[in-house]
């Protein structure tokens, strides 16, 4: 009988020869490159912004073309590597590095190509906001995506996509027009409305739970008067400010998206901040401004004319600033700004229990309230307000408990208050029961295609699905 000590090693030492028998295949089919654990720039190419991140894969496909992630994809079937998949890297659940596994890294992929005439683009799988953000621009046109021009297009897109632009064009996933995919067999296909319909429906919004997104075209959209920035009341004002937003957003027009988050100012004192865009008419949109302004005496206020590209950049010099550090992030779906759910959310800021630590907010309102919730994948289609409890830490050797403690309490006390379900694209693995309830009635669906397009569930490490 083997001890449990040689067991660990025998099972060590076979997974080192899978994989080394993986990279070698790679090495030599593949137009990137292999990176194996040990080597000199693993430590960089593993890199992801959520530092408590710890998973340590095996090895890195970075990837160059599709037949580059077909080959990874055959390669880890072939040699019974578990495998994940990483866009930009921005998931804070560490999805995409699987321990001990093969990372089909598509970083090097960001081309973007414009068709100014039809008004759409096609996106590489491993492009960023950012780089949607300046290729559309360039033409006057806009792509309804989100806040931080680092996050990947396409785990954007495929997990819903909350955006500034919703109101007036949908997410970015109701954006989608059509994806090239490597199927979990190795297989590449084009799927859109009228070519695998089935899979091009549980693209939008089922994430990458059915194959590895290496091209999507998506529709752009003009980029009328934009106008941007933030507003920002001091914290004795926030329930106030909040009470009147509640109501400025009862009538709120399509025109406008408005995120809020909830923060540590300058000072080090908690701080409210509205970052509206407004993409309409000019005249109407600075009056409409001009009221949300007027819900408080702000403490500083930068509002003007403004492309994607310019509101991208004070939130990804933020990013940028506390990449490396460690964050734990909640969700929930409000119906509404009730009082209770402002008290709640007031009550646990004030007592945040770092710097780093924020609550944010993004309306979900118009254009994107009025598509059926089964004509795509994300389910949840009634106006309300996704809430982002983000815990950040600077890393400092602790475990991060009571940062962690802050936030599922947070969650737990607005639950009562909250829809069923929540964002996928922000649950984590732990979060079962709000995971079943996140499609709404699209889970029977989801779950049947999940079984026909990926049987074996070779893309396991993917946003959370509804089990039953």
């Amino acid at each position: 009988m083997f001890s449990k000590s040689q067991v660990e090693e025998l099972v060590n030492v076979t997974n080192k020869s899978t994989t080394s028998d993986a990279a070698a295949e790679l090495g030599a089919k593949m137009q990137g490159r292999i990176v194996s654990r040990g080597e000199d720039e693993y430590a960089r190419t593993r890199r992801v912004w959520n530092g408590a991140v710890e998973n340590q894969p095996a090895l890195f496909a970075v990837c160059e073309t599709s037949a580059d992630v077909q080959a990874a994809v055959r390669s880890a079937r072939r040699h019974g590597v578990p495998l994940s998949v990483r866009g930009g890297g921005h998931d804070w659940a560490g999805r995409a590095l699987c321990p001990g596994g093969l990372v089909i890294d598509l970083g090097m992929m960001r081309q973007v190509i414009v068709d100014p005439h039809a008004r759409t683009a096609t996106v590489s799988g491993g492009a960023r906001i950012k780089d949607v953000a300046a290729a559309a621009g360039f033409y006057g046109l806009v792509a309804a995506l989100g806040n931080c021009g680092e996050v990947g297009v396409t785990g954007l897109t495929l997990g819903g996509g909350y955006g500034p632009l919703n109101g007036r064009y949908g997410l970015a996933a109701d954006n989608l027009l059509g994806a090239e995919v490597v199927l979990a067999d190795g297989r590449r296909v084009t799927t859109g409305p009228d070519e695998e319909p089935e899979l091009f429906w549980v693209l939008r919004g089922g994430g990458g739970n059915f194959g590895v997104v290496t091209s999507m075209r998506i529709q752009l959209h003009e980029a009328r008067r934009m106008l941007a920035g933030s507003i920002v009341y001091p914290w004795t004002e926030a329930e106030s400010v909040l009470r009147r937003y509640a109501a400025f957003a009862e009538t709120m027009p399509d025109e406008l998206g408005v995120s809020a988050i909830m923060t540590s100012g300058p000072d080090g004192q908690p701080a409210l901040m509205l970052s509206p865009l407004w993409n309409g008419d000019q005249h109407r949109g600075e009056r409409i401004i001009g009221e949300l302004q007027a819900l408080g005496t702000p403490q500083f206020a930068q509002l003007g004319p403004m492309t994607y590209t310019d509101m991208l950049a004070p939130f990804d010099a933020w990013v940028a600033e506390a990449a490396g550090c460690h964050w734990e992030i909640r969700t929930r779906s409000l119906p509404a700004l009730m009082p209770g759910a402002i008290d709640t959310i007031i009550s646990a800021v004030a007592r945040k229990t770092s710097p780093r630590t924020a609550v944010a907010f993004h309306h979900f309102h118009g254009a994107a309230t009025r598509i059926p919730a089964n004509a795509v994948a994300f389910g949840l289609r009634q106006e309300h307000f996704m809430v982002e409890i983000i815990a950040g830490w600077e890393p400092d050797g602790s475990d991060g408990a009571a940062h962690r403690q802050w936030a599922q309490n947070l969650c737990k006390s607005l639950a009562p208050l909250a829809l069923p379900g929540g964002y996928a694209n922000l649950l984590g693995p732990d979060d079962r029961e709000q995971a079943a309830a996140a499609y709404g009635n699209n889970a029977a669906r989801l779950r049947a295609l999940k079984r026909r397009f990926d049987p074996d569930r070779v893309f396991a490490s993917a946003i959370p699905l509804p089990e039953r």
